[in-house]
């Protein structure tokens, strides 16, 4: 008897143990990045040689990395900033329909700003003798094919400029982002954002390859993402922790002036405000965002943020795939997450797990989890989504007070099922807890 205990016994642990490699192989490859230990966000990460390095452009890159600058130029960050005069086709906005009272022309502007969502324009005013630019009066929305009023001073620092946009230069709102090297230096290196803009200035590693940069891949995974959050994540003025908007009138930023990648964001962003249950003009009152490059104020506060997940686990840093607009279906999230597995889904099959059918929209991961919560524009239909990786019931959007077509639920069943009916469906499939009501 006590044998045959002992072989239960081994035969239990082994089918605990394959039970454990089973549904752990697939985050095994992640397990060191998850229980990294953290370095705290103050600590400065950045390469000790580009302290005194400057940035090159991304042309030097190229010479050597030749595969991964390919790959980077034909993602859309190098497309944010692009010169009309070098080439016209740039421009897809339609400047035949350009309302009259518009303050320019094409042959006005030197610079587009997108033009994937929108697509604005850079008309070249100099300030005190250093080159600078203003935006058109209109931007053009490539959603709705409609060129719409463009005013960059109703957003957070509506009164530290003047209302006028010939009296808003880009230097201060767009080009810490837009153009490489601005946010350090106030020296547009590269139109865009460019190599440097993740990994650091390279002066050095390009003169001597065995200085290296910044590669955010290998640091702690919460400051991994500070390459991203950059730009992706609203912000205020880091100066107002200590100043009113009166005492940087005419010289706000819209950007963390003076931050490098690797050296602690925190210490140069203030975050856009935002306190559970109160709703902004950035965010419903559930924290999700309403418009475009919130995705860092909502993946941060994520169980995947809290967790170590990082930006460049779902995103190809280079090439920026996979993006909501190109879907592939389940195959990423199921890297990480099966069925049956400890991280769920817990069910056996998709079917079971959405109550859809397999091949149908309901049944794709981004859908319910990533449901499309923000607008580029106010007028542009909602295409944003969102990066809380939550699932928001019908009640909850209604708590809430977000539009109904922000529920995942809603947004397939406006014309066949009511909010009330989506709720009830919920419910009846046992998908609802005490905190989702």
């Amino acid at each position: 008897m006590l044998k045959l205990l002992k072989v239960l016994g081994v035969v239990f642990t082994l089918v605990v143990l394959l039970f454990i490699y089973d549904n752990g192989k697939k985050i095994a490859p992640f397990y060191e990045q998850m229980t990294q230990d953290r370095v705290g966000l103050n600590k400065d990460l950045q390469i000790a040689d580009q302290k005194e390095a400057h940035y090159v452009g991304a042309a030097k890159c190229k010479e050597c990395h030749d595969k991964k600058y390919s790959a980077w130029h034909n993602s859309m960050h190098p497309k944010m900033i692009q010169d009309i005069k070098k080439d016209l086709s740039v421009v897809v906005a339609d400047f035949s329909t350009l309302p009259k009272d518009a303050n320019f022309k094409l042959e006005d502007a030197t610079y587009t700003v997108g033009g994937k969502f929108k697509q604005r324009f850079m008309i070249r005013k100099d300030i005190n003798g250093s080159e600078d630019y203003v935006l058109g009066n209109y931007q053009y929305n490539l959603q709705t094919k409609k060129w719409q009023k463009f005013k960059p001073w109703k957003y957070w620092y509506k009164t530290a400029y003047p209302h006028d946009n010939n009296k808003l230069p880009t230097s201060r709102a767009c080009d810490g982002c837009h153009f490489t090297g601005y946010m350090s230096t106030q020296k547009r290196v590269d139109t865009g954002i460019s190599c440097e803009a993740c990994h650091g200035p390279a002066s050095k590693h390009v003169k001597e390859p065995e200085s290296k940069v910044y590669l955010a891949s290998l640091s702690d995974p919460m400051r991994q993402n500070e390459v991203c959050l950059q730009c992706h994540m609203r912000n205020r003025d880091k100066r107002l922790d200590d100043v009113n908007m009166s005492e940087i009138y005419g010289d706000a930023r819209d950007y963390p002036m003076g931050y490098e990648a690797g050296k602690s964001l925190k210490k140069y962003k203030k975050v856009a405000p935002f306190v559970m249950g109160h709703e902004t003009k950035e965010f419903y009152a559930n924290g999700a965002g309403k418009k475009n490059r919130t995705q860092g104020n909502e993946f941060v506060h994520s169980i995947k943020g809290k967790h170590g997940i990082t930006c460049i686990n779902c995103h190809n840093p280079h090439t920026l795939e996979p993006t909501a607009q190109k879907n592939k279906g389940n195959a990423l999230c199921l890297k990480c997450h099966s069925f049956g597995s400890l991280i769920g889904p817990h069910q056996e099959n998709l079917e079971a797990h959405t109550h859809h059918k397999a091949d149908s929209k309901g049944s794709l991961c981004v859908e319910c989890h990533m449901p499309k919560t923000g607008r580029h524009t106010g007028k542009s239909p909602l295409t944003v989504r969102s990066h809380l990786f939550g699932f928001t019931t019908p009640n909850q959007t209604l708590k809430y007070k977000m539009p109904k077509e922000t529920n995942a639920c809603f947004a397939c069943h406006k014309n066949d099922r009511d909010m009330k009916t989506l709720q009830s469906d919920l419910e009846s499939w046992g998908m609802v807890n005490w905190d989702k009501r």
